[in-house]
């Protein structure tokens, strides 16, 4: 341990719809990984924000509690060609709660203990991940009176560090591809390595989650603050999803850039240097320097045919 603060803390929300306990990740334990996204899953793990990945800045799976290893297993996954062929479950007892942790082969065992930052393992490509989404750890909280090996049941998380908003006007140059993504240089990070940032709404806040290719998606808040937010939500000018306390249902829309549709766009906070709206497109044709803008409109818009 270096003298951060590692404590998991519990807050009681005003909201009737969060009426659980909510878990605080505080932000010294945030500030070891390059990003983080508590929606930016199509799996109802993460369905508002029950559970967040982290996303280190290697390949170890580090750990974001300490506690004693409960028990390590293995897991089955959806089988897809760029997976793994196992899932791996960590549970740790981190006091008031219990850790699950996975997306990590497991370099740890039952009755061992580990300190925030250790590393459990290295990461691994599950077949819960889309192919567009990097390696990262996952962890939800139980109480330890829960069942701690079902899929769905975590406490609501709130990542408590700020994290800065960024306009974006939808334009770009292309710095990086692979074959499922595309990242621009654009919005440019403010601070990178030093403070979180993310694309914001035109509203004002982060947004958070797969927006185009999944159903729904978050705003990053701190505290409870979520819990009064409703809304529209818009984006590059257009009304994207509806907002109540931090979740937002997006609405049907397509995301197109330079004329042609894409899946969509990752959202999510990031610290790092290589920040830049990610645009999901499988199959594409975009190459390194193009310059690119990206606009939304209403599905049965004829923008979509290019």
């Amino acid at each position: 341990m270096d003298g951060h603060d590692s404590r998991v803390e519990s807050t009681t929300p005003a909201s009737p719809a969060h009426a659980d306990e909510l878990v605080t990740l505080s932000a010294s334990v945030l500030r070891r990984y390059q990003r983080f996204s508590l929606y930016n899953s199509p799996y109802s793990a993460h369905d508002h924000g029950h559970a967040i990945d982290l996303y280190p800045a290697t390949n170890e799976g580090l750990s974001p509690v300490s506690g004693e290893v409960l028990e390590t297993r293995t897991v089955r996954a959806p089988p897809k060609p760029y997976a793994h062929e196992d899932e791996y479950l960590i549970l740790v007892d981190a006091g008031e709660y219990v850790a699950r942790i996975l997306h990590v082969e497991p370099a740890v065992e039952a009755g061992e203990r580990v300190e925030v930052g250790d590393s459990l393992g290295p990461m691994v490509r599950s077949g819960f991940f889309a192919p567009w989404v990097a390696n990262h750890v996952h962890v939800g909280f139980r109480r330890h009176d829960q069942n701690l090996k079902r899929a769905t049941g975590s406490l609501p998380l709130v990542a408590d560090v700020p994290v800065e908003p960024l306009a974006w006007d939808g334009t770009g140059t292309i710095v990086e591809t692979g074959d499922t993504y595309a990242r621009l240089d654009s919005p440019t990070h403010p601070a990178p390595g030093e403070s979180f940032a993310g694309i914001a709404a035109d509203e004002g806040y982060v947004l958070d989650g797969g927006f185009g290719h999944y159903t729904g998606g978050g705003a990053i808040t701190t505290g409870a603050d979520g819990a009064r937010m409703s809304g529209t939500v818009s984006l590059l000018g257009h009304p994207v999803g509806d907002v109540s306390q931090r979740d937002v249902a997006w609405r049907d829309v397509d995301v197109i850039a330079n004329g042609e549709r894409i899946t969509g766009i990752s959202l999510f906070a990031a610290r790092d240097s290589g920040f830049g709206a990610k645009l999901v497109c499988p199959g594409h044709e975009f190459a390194v320097g193009d310059e690119i803008r990206v606009e939304i409109s209403d599905s049965d818009d004829p923008i979509r045919l290019g």
